[in-house]
């Protein structure tokens, strides 16, 4: 009899954790899709394609850095293929200006008035090659359209379109002529995605894809999977997601422990908070759940912390890395049940 009782019991609670409030099965379809698509080019950077799609979906920027030829670029431009949306690249050099990315008043000699002609950020995809190159005045000019969507120009204010994601790139190892993101700059990024060399039986399958294309480009490749209409539809699914209150608390104390650690000069800003909160939405999502566990938290605090804390002047000369603080915290902070 006992037995009896209790088998109906766990049937119910079968069904509570597999039926979902949201029909996430559109969604998680979509992101399949774009894996296979760049699968058939970008070989083992399995977690920096995931990384970008939840960036995407949390509607947020992405920072990629990695020494050159690792496929930094050519993956941000084959992202951007997979979207039927409008895609620039902007090559930042020492002496590019403010104006060459933004846009400036043009004087118009038949109307004999000023007209605004928008510059390359005014796009849905926008790829920034080397934005560490640009001098503080030009990475200055991107705070505001990469945290408001719009861009002030002699007093008048012009709204970018939905989506808009910037997807910038940087060398960790060549100095001169490079200028260091500031802290201002580096908040604004949701994740700073940090892409390694591969191994060798995943160098040997780039060998083999290259040799087969036979002079072909990548992108021909590549079909649009997305439309702006869709992905916005599918964006509105991640706010729905449900997080419940002792996982906000759970996210809070972390980022709070950051700002008391002693082997950090500097740490996460709230802005932080609601980064680590959205992305572990958008990691929910992809995996068919409507509602967060633990494990999203963790995936996304290395992504969204890393760049965002600094170490203590002593702790960097020892060799001390920020993953290795960010893992110190999350291992002090009890996992809420």
């Amino acid at each position: 009899m006992e037995e009896q009782n209790i088998q109906p019991e766990n049937e119910a609670t079968n069904e509570l954790n597999f039926d979902n409030r949201i029909p996430l099965e559109d969604l998680k379809n979509s992101v399949e899709d774009l894996k296979s698509q760049l699968s058939q080019i970008i070989v083992g950077q399995t977690e920096f394609v995931e990384l970008l799609i939840v960036g995407l979906l949390s509607n947020g920027h992405v920072l990629i850095e990695g020494v050159p030829g690792v496929a930094k670029t050519i993956t941000a431009k084959l992202f951007a293929k997979c979207l039927q949306t409008d895609f620039s690249r902007i090559q930042f050099t020492p002496d590019l200006m403010p104006s060459d990315v933004l846009g400036t008043s043009v004087l118009n000699m038949q109307s004999s008035n000023f007209e605004f002609k928008p510059g390359p950020v005014f796009s849905n995809i926008v790829l920034i090659d080397e934005i560490n190159r640009a001098p503080a005045k030009t990475q200055a000019a991107l705070f505001e359209v990469m945290e408001e969507r719009q861009v002030t120009i002699d007093g008048a204010c012009h709204s970018l379109q939905d989506p808009f994601m910037v997807l910038a790139t940087q060398n960790p190892v060549e100095q001169e002529g490079t200028y260091a993101l500031p802290e201002a700059q580096l908040d604004r990024f949701l994740f700073k995605i940090e892409v390694d060399y591969p191994k060798l039986e995943e160098e040997i399958e780039i060998l083999k894809g290259h040799n087969g294309r036979k002079g072909q480009k990548p992108e021909s490749s590549i079909t649009p999977i997305l439309s702006p209409e869709k992905l916005k539809e599918l964006k509105m699914q991640i706010f729905d997601i449900k997080i419940e209150e002792k996982l906000l608390h759970y996210i809070a104390e972390i980022v709070s422990k950051t700002r008391q650690h002693a082997h950090l000069y500097l740490g996460a800003s709230p802005r932080a908070s609601i980064a680590i909160m959205n992305a572990a939405k958008a990691f929910a999502a992809i995996n068919g759940r409507d509602f967060v566990i633990p494990e999203d938290i963790k995936k996304s605090l290395n992504p969204v912390l890393g760049h965002r804390i600094i170490l203590s002047p002593d702790r960097e000369m020892e060799g001390m890395k920020t993953k290795d603080v960010i893992q110190m915290i999350s291992q002090s902070v009890e996992i809420p049940r």
